[in-house]
């Protein structure tokens, strides 16, 4: 079977010291399903796999065991041309995503070109009650609506989520902060009227600060805005 096969190349591939660090940056994963391999190794192993015609059987092998056999799950997703097929790959792996690597690092470059599309799906992503799926659909708000389809929509229904989870704060965040480097007009006042909690709210001016996208003028403001106590 082909599970067996990836597996057995996966072990082949593994690095013990950066199975270390994978341990270390990615907490919410068992330290025992970690392989530690590389990702531009899982990069260039997915494009071969992605050629396969049983490619679909590891597809369907959900739950994954090993985190590397997640991330090229997400990988060969990113890969698909066509966004009928792609998307509804997505939908049946976000269920599954345990981490916000796997999360951060599919990104189909087929939804640059279908956003109207992908519009459809991200409002139910936003209100999930599983942590990377909100934490993808606001990625996918952050990646492909802050240019010219941008709209104020976006930048709200992100300042209304309201979670304790870390992962989905730390992406509002992250949102905010680069939101303001490409619409500092439209989405500063949601800084200045405080729509975010106290938390997200302070970190997005943090990260904002440490961006080499925001003029030392707006960072100089921002830092005058954040909450203290």
């Amino acid at each position: 079977m082909i599970i067996d096969e990836i597996r057995k190349i996966l072990l082949e591939l593994a690095d013990s010291k950066y199975r270390e660090m994978q341990i270390k940056t990615t907490p919410s994963v068992d330290e025992q399903f970690f392989i530690g391999v590389r990702t531009p190794a899982l990069r260039a192993y997915a494009k071969e796999l992605v050629k396969r015609d049983n490619i679909g059987e590891f597809l369907a092998e959900l739950p994954h065991k090993y985190f590397e056999e997640n991330q090229l799950h997400a990988f060969i997703i990113s890969l698909d041309k066509d966004f009928e097929s792609c998307i509804a790959k997505v939908e049946v792996f976000l269920p599954y995503v345990d981490n916000w690597a796997t999360c951060d690092q599919m990104n189909p470059k087929v939804f640059a070109k279908h956003t109207f599309e992908l519009l459809e799906h991200i409002n139910p992503w936003l209100g999930s009650d599983r942590t990377y799926t909100v934490r993808f659909g606001i990625k996918m708000l952050m990646d492909h609506f802050l240019g010219n389809d941008f709209e104020l929509e976006y930048p709200k229904a992100v300042a209304k989520i309201r979670s304790d989870e870390y992962y989905i704060k730390m992406m509002q965040a992250w949102y905010f902060a680069t939101a303001l480097a490409k619409q500092y007009d439209s989405v500063l006042p949601f800084i200045e009227d405080r729509a975010l909690d106290t938390w997200t709210h302070n970190k997005a001016i943090q990260k904002s600060v440490e961006s080499f996208r925001i003029s030392d003028e707006h960072k100089a403001y921002l830092k005058t805005l954040k909450i203290k106590g």
